[in-house]
């Protein structure tokens, strides 16, 4: 395959871009910071790219960073397959290809001056991660209301973002609750399920605040429950249906839902929307 130059606007053929940075998270999960300086990407909260390793193929994978970031692009990878094992042998100043931006992005117009409360589960805190700094970005702090972070994880090992949990935790414009379905002997948080803690622990109007939620299917789907039975409408829960993303272009047919394609139409759907879309959600 012959790479595209960045300034060839050619949808099918990756961009190389240096790697500037790799950050351990898990034992299975690492941050990519990619040097996109000087480039024309730009992308917005809630899309995602596909990543392309000559010789291996690609994978489409969330990007975390917010655009207010510049010169930076970040991937938070779960080594789950042969591409992403791959990524994962790359070392910093190695060069990784990148097609996109794809999707949609989270309804921006519609949050703001809006309270928001973010749910996320282990890696799926990775797309919430670009809408969450782009909202504490000092210029655009103002334009919202109240922050919320419920973030859970199986374990403390698998928590990821670590070193910005602690950012967010100082920081007086947001209130940050971390849990994890089971500890361990050093672990001194709160321990329960996600849709557990929301019930108990989160009190708000639900007509006055947007829900935005990412994690494993099973977690999102009792966290739209817990947020149902709180009171929250369906129009003002919003999801990722990150595991559906394929192609980017919707040119597979692999992302369909009825007569949605996932890599076009979302990742980032609203309840209400997906109501109307064929299967369980």
């Amino acid at each position: 395959m012959v790479l595209a130059p960045d300034e060839v606007r050619n949808i099918y053929l990756p961009t190389l871009y240096p790697i500037q940075e790799i950050i351990p998270e898990t034992t299975d999960i690492k941050t990519f910071r990619l040097d996109v300086s000087g480039s024309s990407f730009h992308h917005q909260p809630g899309q995602f790219a596909e990543l392309f390793v000559p010789g291996v193929g690609e994978a489409p994978i969330s990007i975390t960073s917010s655009p207010t970031q510049k010169g930076i692009l970040e991937f938070s990878i779960k080594r789950v397959g042969a591409v992403t094992a791959a990524i994962h042998r790359l070392n910093s100043q190695d060069r990784l290809g990148v097609r996109g931006p794809y999707g949609n992005t989270f309804p921006l117009p519609d949050l703001v001056h809006q309270n928001l409360l973010f749910v996320g589960g282990g890696i799926g805190l990775a797309p919430l991660r670009s809408l969450v700094n782009y909202v504490l970005d000092t210029e655009k702090r103002p334009d919202f209301q109240k922050v919320i972070i419920l973030y859970g994880a199986r374990s403390p090992q698998d928590l990821v973002f670590k070193w910005e949990l602690e950012t967010w935790k100082k920081r007086t414009d947001l209130v940050l609750m971390v849990t994890v379905d089971r500890g361990d002997d050093h672990y001194k948080g709160r321990v329960g399920l996600v849709p557990n803690v929301l019930k108990e622990d989160v009190t708000v109007n639900p007509d006055l605040w947007k829900g935005i939620i990412c994690g494993p299917p099973i977690m999102i789907k009792f966290t739209i429950k817990a947020l149902l039975e709180m009171g929250f409408h369906p129009k003002n829960i919003i999801t990722t249906l990150e595991m559906r993303m394929k192609c980017g272009l919707g040119k597979c047919g692999r992302c369909n839902i009825g007569p949605h394609y996932v890599c076009k139409d979302g990742p980032v759907f609203t309840y209400e929307q997906l109501q109307h879309m064929p299967g369980e959600y």
